[in-house]
């Protein structure tokens, strides 16, 4: 008779391992990743606004950092003070030229960058080299561009006959673009263009490089031409894109006061004068920081109201 089969040795159940499994849960682990971008962003943008906020409904100066309330007569004396309107209205203008012509120059290097030509990456390159620079470095440069005498541009219109005895756009010498008030406007926008086109050269890139094929190939056998393919076709599927672009860039103008301060100031007779620049003007230069800050506060409805444009486009982008 066959000896009875022993059953298996039974292995002793250890207790699961919570940790492991928690990190597998996503309603934990994503806080969790989330927690040091949160952390960040509260103490270098919650922390400063909510002191801000405070400082303008306030007295407080350098001298006397005594928070004592005054309600809204910092926003009323803002308001109604003439270098303020000017400095909202040369933001609004900068900010929505400047964009303007981004689009379109923009949306022309995409245009040529997504052809197939010799030094391509070389070209590509150079247009991103302006976003990679430093702005005070780029905003010294183009110091140096504009001021007479050692201005290079305006050695080069000179030579072309522009400048000088008998020239065809001026008799003098220079052109003194920092020191007349619509050029010194020019030349912010102009610098504003040069610094903001290379990043929305590349989202616009990356935006027509996205496009399909197969709907490019469907408008070729149906004969569409280069321009009726650019109006019909590229520039309907780019435009969620574009908007992306000019929010980002709407943000970055209207909150630059680095190019102001360094190659104006906000002169001649506040013709360049903007908010950041007057709001650091007014708060640490001049000490008054209820007042700086009162001028300050101006950014944010602006800026909160692109910065929930931003997320409802992403979001509807996420949907469709």
């Amino acid at each position: 008779m066959a000896a009875p089969i022993a059953p298996p040795p039974t292995v002793p159940r250890t207790a699961p391992d919570t940790n492991r499994y928690l990190l597998d849960r996503e309603k934990f682990l994503g806080p969790i990743m989330l927690l040091p971008a949160v952390i960040y962003i509260v103490a270098l943008v919650g922390v400063p606004l909510v002191i801000a906020i405070a400082y303008a409904f306030s007295d407080v100066t350098v001298g006397d950092q005594s928070i004592d309330w005054v309600g809204l007569k910092n926003f009323r004396n803002s308001w109604g003070n003439a270098a303020f309107q000017k400095a909202l209205k040369n933001s609004l203008i900068f900010t929505f030229v400047t964009q303007a012509l981004v689009m379109i120059l923009g949306n022309i290097l995409a245009l040529v960058l997504a052809s197939d030509f010799k030094g391509k990456r070389l070209v590509r390159f150079l247009i991103l080299l302006p976003w990679a620079t430093p702005v005070a470095l780029v905003a010294v440069g183009w110091w140096w561009i504009f001021s007479p005498p050692y201005s290079a541009l305006d050695y080069i219109l000179r030579e072309i006959g522009a400048l000088g005895p008998g020239g065809w756009w001026s008799n003098d010498n220079n052109a003194y673009w920092l020191a007349l008030p619509d050029r010194a406007q020019f030349s912010v926008v102009l610098v504003q263009v040069w610094r903001v086109l290379p990043l929305a050269t590349v989202i616009l890139l990356a935006g027509l490089t996205a496009i399909p094929q197969d709907v490019r190939e469907a408008a070729n056998l149906d004969g569409a031409g280069y321009m009726r393919q650019l109006v019909w076709i590229r520039l309907p599927l780019l435009a969620p894109i574009m908007l992306v672009a000019f929010l980002f860039g709407t943000v970055f103008v209207f909150s630059d006061m680095i190019i102001v301060y360094i190659m104006t100031r906000g002169q001649p007779n506040d013709a360049t004068q903007v908010i950041p620049h007057l709001a650091f003007m007014r708060g640490v230069q001049s000490g008054d920081l209820a007042s700086g800050a009162s001028v300050a506060v101006f950014l944010f409805p602006v800026l909160a109201g692109v910065a929930a444009l931003m997320l409802r486009t992403a979001r509807r982008a996420e949907t469709s």
